[in-house]
C-alpha cells in the first residue's frame, strides 16, 4: 500500500480485508468468454408493415426475454453526454480531504461515498458514489454540488434529455403492452440520479463494484461509456452488457414488472470490477411518484391471468424493501405467493 498521504484509498497492491467479500458472493470466472447477448436497438428504424414501429416490437421483445436493452440513435446529443461525463470524471477526481475519506452531506440533497461505502457485514463495495434527487429539476438543482463549477448548469442539461427519451421509451413500452398512450405520464419522472466510478482493482476475483439487485424503478436509463463491467443473469448466468460509445442501457425495473402483470422482466444485475480498466457510469432512475398506487394495469389481469402482486404505494414499497444495488431482491416481497 501507498504511504503517500495524496493516494486514494483504491492505489493499492492487494484488496483490503474489508473489500472482500465471502465466497458465495464473489464474482466467478472473470476470465471466461461470455457473449454479448443484450439487443442493441436503433430508435430511428422507420415502422413496420404491422403499423408498429418497429423499436416497439423489439423493445417488448427485449423486455421479456432480457429485462435489459440497449438503444443508439437515441436523440441525446453527444456533446451532452460527453460534458456529463467529464464532469463526473472531475469531481471523483477532486483531491479533497473530506470527499477522499469518507461521506460528504450537502444541505441533506445527496450523499456522496467513497470507503465508508458499507453495504453487507461490513464490507466495502470498490468504488466511488454520488446520489441525489432530480425532481422536481428546479427545486433540487440548488442542493447538488457546486463544484465542479459547471456541475449544476451541465448536469441540469443531461437530465432535460434524459427526461425526454425515458418518456419516448415508456411510451414504446406502453403499446408494446397494449396499454393507452400517456399511461405512465403523471406518474413519472427522473427522480435520482446515481453516478459510479469504480476504479481498477488489484484482484476483481475478491469483490464487486455493486452486489446483484433488482431496481425499483419503472425503467433504468444508464450511460457507461463504452465501458465494460456490467452484467445481467439470464437463464442462471451472469451475460456481460457490452460497452457501446453513446449507447444508453436500459433496464425494466420492479414497478414495471408489477404493472406488467409479470409480463415484463426486473431481473438481477451487477458490476464486476477490472485490473485496468476504470469504469465511470451514470444512472437515472425513472420512478413513479411517491403517492402512487402500484398495481397490474387492469387491461392485463383477467380470469386467465390473474393478478399476481399486491397493490402499494411507491413510496411504501421502497421503504419496506432493499434496493439500488443492496443484496435483497425487492421484488419478491410484491409478490402474492410470498405474502
Amino acid at each position: 500500500m501507498k504511504e503517500d498521504k495524496d493516494s486514494r484509498w483504491f492505489e493499492l497492491e492487494c484488496v483490503p480485508k474489508n473489500y472482500i467479500f465471502s465466497k458465495e458472493e464473489r464474482p466467478q470466472n472473470l476470465d471466461s468468454p461470455v457473449c454479448d447477448l443484450i439487443p442493441v436497438i436503433d430508435l430511428a428504424k422507420p415502422k413496420a408493415a404491422n403499423g408498429h414501429s418497429q423499436p416497439v416490437e423489439e423493445i417488448f421483445k427485449a423486455s421479456q426475454e432480457f429485462g435489459f436493452f440497449q438503444v443508439i440513435n437515441h436523440g441525446i446529443p453527444e456533446k451532452t453526454v460527453n460534458d456529463a461525463m467529464s464532469v463526473f470524471k472531475e469531481f471523483f477526481d477532486m483531491q479533497s480531504k473530506d470527499v477522499a475519506t469518507g461521506i460528504v452531506q450537502h444541505k441533506k440533497a445527496y450523499i456522496y461515498t467513497s470507503s465508508t461505502d458499507y453495504v453487507k457485514d461490513g464490507v466495502h463495495l470498490w468504488r466511488e458514489n454520488i446520489k441525489h434527487p432530480c425532481h422536481p429539476l428546479e427545486e433540487c438543482i440548488h442542493l447538488w454540488p457546486d463544484k465542479p463549477t459547471r456541475y449544476q448548469e451541465v448536469i441540469a442539461a443531461y437530465l432535460v434529455e434524459i427526461q425526454k427519451l425515458s418518456s419516448r421509451i415508456l411510451e414504446m413500452i406502453c403499446e408494446g403492452l397494449g396499454l393507452k398512450q400517456g399511461y405512465f405520464k403523471d406518474t413519472s419522472e427522473v427522480q435520482l440520479l446515481s453516478s459510479n466510478f469504480y476504479p481498477p482493482c488489484p484482484d476483481p476475483s475478491l469483490t464487486l463494484g455493486i452486489l446483484p439487485h433488482h431496481d425499483p424503478s419503472f425503467i433504468t436509463l444508464l450511460y457507461q461509456g463504452g465501458s465494460t463491467g456490467l452484467q445481467v443473469m439470464k437463464d442462471g448466468q451472469w451475460v456481460n452488457v457490452g460497452g457501446i460509445p453513446n449507447a444508453f442501457v436500459v433496464n425494466i425495473g420492479n414497478q414495471l414488472e408489477i404493472i406488467s402483470n409479470r409480463k415484463l422482466k426486473s431481473v438481477k444485475h451487477r458490476v464486476v470490477t477490472s485490473t485496468h480498466e476504470t469504469r465511470l457510469s451514470i444512472a437515472t432512475f425513472v420512478n413513479p411518484s411517491p403517492d402512487c398506487i402500484i398495481e397490474p394495469a387492469k387491461i392485463l389481469v383477467s380470469e386467465l391471468e390473474p393478478s399476481l402482486y399486491t397493490a402499494s404505494r411507491y413510496k411504501e414499497y421502497v421503504h419496506s424493501n432493499k434496493a439500488f444495488g443492496d443484496y435483497t431482491s425487492a421484488i419478491q416481497n410484491a409478490l402474492h405467493s410470498e405474502s
